[in-house]
């Protein structure tokens, strides 16, 4: 076939691939025609002339002995005795591989229109295959397109470059409504291929990752790595508790996670529909971080209790009984997400005799928390 070099240049520009590997799908569009058209009990070989510009297609024959059974079976054309082959190479051996060119041109219109389709199969499979690598490492990362439509079942289709990605109802913040035409922010959650429908983008609003792809698109200390998001929890379009460190000793990572005058989380609150987020410094001395993690309310000591190996990490909290409310939050938020953010089992010990002034302060000398604050600062 003549000029298919101009063809792979052409369909590599419009589809934006590498020539290299559209010139290797229409190697295989060739052999899948050849199979088709000539015989599928064959192989085949297809060469490509950068000069000529043209591709051929090569019968691959088999050299085998004078009295070999297969001469005489059913498939006796892909095979050569060693006498027929020496006429043709004095130097060929038994096993060698010769080669019998087929013109497709040969075959009709059954063989172009065969070719055709073959053709385009192979070129959608490789584009779709370019598109399932570039979204299979966009997993975890936020991506934004146009809402198309919203089904029955509430799942949002969203138009990614040529490609339906799916909001499921599941994967939608709480009281979230779209409509055709908006602009909707989301995290890819999956990537599939099915067999029915191709290749499925799912992605997800709900997820710990979305926030945190948020929050660094808003702050350019956690984009460029100086704060650090060691842990994060949510109960989407409720509340949020994330876990920051500084790399450098100069930045506050939960102030400039913050901002100034709460700028920064407050833009990143409104694109969750409004959840309230929790800025936790991270450490990695357990008592302190499950009493950061427990806040606003204030904690007298934290004790690490001895599991057995595979079982969950758990850690009992005492604090003075009118910090009990706070501790556990509305509906049990609070404690919930201290304890998804921490990875401990959180139990609450009250302990007698000790109240909290209006300003926070504990009345009765203790130890524990206080003194681990004071240590590690």
């Amino acid at each position: 076939m003549e000029k298919i070099v101009d063809i792979i240049e052409a369909i590599a520009a419009e589809k934006g691939l590498e020539p290299d590997k559209v010139k290797e799908a229409l190697k295989t569009a060739f052999k899948q025609t050849a199979k088709r058209v000539i015989s599928d009990h064959f192989e085949y070989e297809v060469e490509i002339n950068e000069d000529t510009r043209a591709a051929s297609i090569f019968q691959i024959i088999t050299v085998i002995a004078d009295d070999a059974e297969e001469l005489k079976g059913e498939f006796a054309d892909a095979y050569m005795s060693l006498t027929d082959a020496k006429e043709l190479d004095e130097d060929v051996e038994i096993d060698d591989q010769l080669h019998q060119e087929h013109k497709l041109e040969d075959y009709g219109r059954t063989a172009a229109g065969q070719l055709h389709r073959e053709i385009e199969f192979h070129i959608q499979r490789l584009v779709e295959d370019e598109l399932y690598n570039k979204f299979k490492g966009k997993i975890g990362t936020i991506v934004s397109g146009r809402v198309t439509r919203v089904d029955h079942q509430q799942s949002t289709f969203i138009e990614l470059d040529e490609i339906r990605a799916v909001l499921p109802m599941k994967s939608r913040i709480k009281g979230e409504i779209f409509h055709p035409g908006e602009i909707l922010k989301a995290v890819v959650r999956r990537v599939n291929v099915d067999k029915e429908v191709g290749m499925v983008i799912e992605l997800s609003r709900t997820s710990p990752k979305f926030l945190e792809e948020l929050l660094a698109l808003e702050v350019p200390e956690i984009n460029d790595e100086t704060v650090i998001i060691e842990h994060s929890a949510r109960i989407p379009g409720e509340r949020a508790k994330i876990a920051l460190y500084s790399v450098h000793p100069k930045v506050d990572p939960v102030g400039a996670t913050v901002g100034v005058k709460g700028v920064r989380i407050n833009a990143v609150s409104e694109e969750l529909n409004g959840e309230n987020i929790d800025c936790v410094e991270y450490t990695n001395v357990p008592e302190l971080f499950i009493s950061r993690a427990m806040s606003p309310a204030i904690i007298s000591s934290v004790r690490i209790v001895d599991t057995e190996e595979g079982e969950e990490n758990k850690a009992i909290v005492v604090l003075p009984g009118d910090q009990k409310s706070k501790a556990i939050g509305r509906s049990g938020i609070n404690i919930r997400l201290a304890s998804m953010l921490t990875g401990y089992a959180i139990e609450l010990e009250e302990q007698e005799g000790m109240t909290t002034s209006e300003s926070g302060e504990i009345e009765e000398e203790k130890e524990g928390i206080d003194s681990l604050e004071a240590l590690f600062k």
